[in-house]
């Protein structure tokens, strides 16, 4: 008697599901319908297209994740095989499609996105290698592809730039994000340019960072002014942005609030319940000598750019989110989520505390 009752009930609902209304149709610019069917979430359709260039990196899986699970069919662009599979699961059968490329391919570039209808590049690099050079990536790279999104008739193209991005900064991290917003514009004069801050999350190279090696973190006294954002906020902008019919321009998404590195590192030791560095400040030409000479090793290790950005404030610009309908989070909100692991055992299950202020700090400098 129960399985005919069940069996009653799915019946109008699936019929129900079947039924489309106006909002299921999305005029795109270049006037191709996308329509949605299906229920509400994972198992939906919402008859776009996304690819995804740097889907592989720290932002680009919660990106993937967003949109596949709102229904998106995803373009995912990989080097490395190993690299992209935890992407797989993130969407339903079928809705993720991964495809082997290289920056310097074009051919390859063209046939990731010639199905798409927006494209997101969120490609970038925090070292440089033999092979490539900040230019390489976030400059002639970044607008390489828009240049072939523009040239394959893609509606839509989404930037991720940097908060900091100028042409006459010290960094050449942040000149080459500059660099790349012009050549993006001019391949593609109706892009989305996104400029989000430094980003904390699980695996950030803020937090964890800090909580490992702090002491690359005392640089410039621990008085350089940063607005960190969570990673989730600035995806779900990204991911919002499919929604909105037309956002050219540039838009800063900073954190809510701006702190010190000091406060940053109190933080790290006051939810891990570790007691705080006493690692020395290191000089600048100290630290940018050990940068480089780091560089000599094989694996991916501090650089001297990195060394430099250490001193650079974030600009202090407000930030543009309800432009994607999101509020972002304060740090605060989320440490305990991403520092928990750097507990011992016998504080791992202690209330979280922390700092008494931002203003002032208790960090021992000692």
């Amino acid at each position: 008697m129960l399985a005919v009752s069940s069996k009653c009930v799915r019946l109008p609902r699936a019929l129900a599901q079947n039924k489309r209304a106006l909002h299921d149709l999305t005029a795109l610019p270049s006037n191709k319908p996308a329509i949605a069917y299906g229920p509400p979430g994972r198992s939906a359709t919402t008859g776009h297209i996304a690819t995804v260039f740097g889907c592989t990196g720290f932002m680009g899986r919660y990106l993937v994740a967003k949109l596949a699970k709102a229904g998106t069919q995803v373009i995912v662009p990989y080097r490395d095989e190993d690299e992209k599979r935890h992407l797989k699961v993130t969407g339903d059968l079928g809705q993720i499609v991964s495809m082997e490329w290289d920056l310097r391919r074009p051919d390859q570039i063209e046939e990731c996105l010639r199905h798409s209808d927006i494209v997101y590049n969120l490609v970038g690099r925090e070292y440089e290698t033999k092979n490539f050079s900040y230019d390489d990536v976030h400059a002639k790279g970044a607008g390489d592809i828009a240049h072939i999104a523009a040239q394959s008739g893609v509606d839509r193209f989404v930037h991720v730039s940097h908060l900091n991005a100028a042409h006459d900064s010290p960094s050449a991290f942040y000149r080459s994000k500059a660099a790349g917003e012009e050549r993006v514009k001019e391949a593609f004069p109706t892009a989305t340019i996104v400029r989000p801050s430094i980003m904390y999350g699980y695996e950030d190279k803020l937090l964890n960072n800090i909580a490992f090696w702090p002491i690359w973190w005392k640089l410039n006294h621990m008085k350089t002014k940063v607005r960190p954002v969570h990673a989730l906020d600035v995806a779900q902008a990204l991911a919002n942005v499919i929604q909105i019919p037309s956002m050219p321009g540039t838009f800063n998404l900073p954190g809510p609030s701006t702190m010190t590195y000091e406060y940053l590192l109190t933080l790290v030791s006051t939810v891990t319940y570790n007691p705080p560095s006493r690692a020395p400040t290191l000089p600048k030409p100290v630290a940018l000598w050990l940068a480089k000479l780091a560089q000599n090793i094989w694996w991916p290790a501090i650089s001297p750019d990195e060394v430099l950005r250490r001193y650079i404030d974030d600009v202090d610009v407000p930030g543009d989110w309800d432009k994607f309908g999101i509020t972002p989070d304060e740090i605060e909100e989320h440490a305990i989520t991403y520092l928990r692991r750097y507990r011992s055992a016998e504080n791992f299950s202690r209330p979280v505390v922390f700092p008494a202020t931002r203003e002032t700090s208790s960090y021992d400098l000692a």
